[in-house]
């Protein structure tokens, strides 16, 4: 199928459309672990799959005269990004230099060890009181999703902590190093892993064959890995649909660009 997009608007019941489609997959005999369906919460998730369930139910219903259909249906391959990235970095993790069993830091476990670092090259001691842990993971964050050179990172968001640029590339990089050494990844490596097998061109398409059909919900919310993890998924777009509202894009500050759906 060629690529399809819904641009939905308030109230038009997004997550209703793309469970529709995918109960519509299902119907026309696309197996469910062909399936990548990416969300960007487990609730939405589970929601998804359980109207999807209750769709293909009642056609199968109707179909066999009344008679019951399976209730089981699962769809093993819907999540968020972030877990769909975990369950396939870890699938070829030792293409990475990654441990299979890497553990993944929380946002509280990867401002504390910002922090450790921090602390360790002394910039928690300075005259001037240097940013935050909190500050300096949202720095790494933002740069990190929105792909662009710290210095971008701090002119657009992060004005005031401009006079510490080279302090800040100088933790950055101990924080790098730090979660190398401990094998710990940290939500946004979860993409940025994500995206460096999918430059690998034989990794890009293992990983793009294994799914018939990518489905992403909210795609008005996604940032520029996401947009880059997908085009590599689906090249030429086939089995590629999204649906979105550019006015309900709402999360710029986390790197989203609602450029991802107007392009």
């Amino acid at each position: 199928a060629p690529p399809l997009l819904v641009i939905a608007g308030a109230g038009t019941g997004k997550t209703s459309t793309l469970a529709h489609r995918v109960a519509h997959l299902l119907l026309s005999g696309v197996a469910p672990e062909r399936l990548l369906l990416l969300t960007f919460t487990r609730r939405a998730a589970l929601e998804m799959t359980r109207r999807a369930q209750r769709v293909v139910a009642t056609a199968m219903a109707r179909s066999r005269g009344g008679a019951s259909a399976p209730a089981n249906m699962r769809l093993p391959w819907s999540g968020t990004f972030h877990a769909i990235g975990n369950r396939l970095i870890r699938q070829h993790a030792h293409r990475l230099g990654l441990d299979p069993s890497f553990s993944v830091l929380d946002r509280s476990d990867a401002a504390d060890l910002m922090d450790v670092e921090r602390q360790r090259l002394g910039f928690s001691k300075t005259e001037k009181r240097f940013p935050r842990k909190d500050t300096c993971l949202g720095i790494y964050s933002h740069r990190v999703n929105t792909q662009r050179s710290l210095r971008e990172t701090l002119e657009v968001a992060y004005p005031w902590c401009l006079d510490w640029e080279d302090e800040l590339t100088s933790l950055c990089r101990a924080y790098v190093e730090a979660k190398l050494t401990q094998q710990a990844l940290d939500y946004d490596d979860l993409l940025l892993y994500w995206q460096v097998m999918m430059r690998d061109d034989a990794l890009a398409i293992a990983i793009g064959t294994q799914f018939d059909h990518v489905l992403v919900d909210e795609y008005q919310d996604t940032n520029t890995m996401q947009a880059a993890i997908l085009l590599a998924l689906k090249p030429d777009g086939r089995g590629l649909t999204v649906v979105g509202d550019d006015a309900q894009a709402i999360y710029s500050f986390r790197g989203a660009t609602v450029d991802n759906i107007l392009d």
